[in-house]
């Protein structure tokens, strides 16, 4: 299978992820400030998720971009990715109609947890694919950025228990850490 075919599967997919999540959120009830106030935490949530579907996107392209071919265990790890994407709409509604609340908290900060571990495995199987002296095993590196993101998903886990708030500021500093490119990425893309 080309590594076309899989990226616009998974091109697919995201954009019916965001879909999902565009159809959930609900014009105020009232024309009126307060009936705007209380959709925000579901404004918020959406936008949240939106950047964090984006990044992944971004990223995903880049990644498979470096590739020449795709093999069988890259296509299951790469499933295995798109599964758990595929929750953020409802970890994304369950959050925007509970804020600051565990459970949701919680569910939210599992699903981006996951996200990044299967997004790490298919990252791994990339190079593994590739080559440890390939440009996109050079690009990554050590990974740092991946593996802090994955340390901070555990730690916003944790603290959704006792301090939801918390929770919520990792999210958003993790997702602020994503958006700025990855430049080496880029470069070993042009080098190609």
């Amino acid at each position: 299978m080309s590594r076309d075919r899989m990226e616009a599967f998974s091109d697919g997919v995201l954009a019916i992820v965001i879909t999902i999540m565009v159809l959930k959120l609900k014009p105020p009830e009232s024309i009126s400030f307060s009936a705007l106030k209380n959709n925000f935490p579901t404004f918020l949530a959406y936008v949240l998720s939106y950047l964090y579907v984006g990044i992944y996107w971004a990223n995903h392209h880049h990644l498979i971009y470096m590739l020449e071919s795709v093999s069988g265990r890259l296509l299951w790890k790469n499933l295995h990715w798109i599964f758990w994407m595929s929750l953020i709409p409802t970890g994304t509604e369950w959050l925007g109609l509970n804020p600051l609340k565990e459970l949701p908290t919680l569910l939210y900060g599992i699903i981006l947890f996951m996200c990044a571990i299967s997004y790490n495995m298919l990252q791994r199987e990339v190079i593994k694919i590739s080559g440890q002296n390939s440009a996109i095993a050079n690009s990554i590196g050590r990974d740092i950025k991946g593996k802090t993101s994955i340390i901070c998903y555990g730690i916003s886990i944790i603290s959704s228990f006792f301090l939801p708030i918390l929770s919520y500021i990792i999210y958003f500093v993790i997702a602020l850490m994503w958006v700025v490119p990855d430049t080496r990425i880029e470069k070993a893309n042009r080098e190609i």
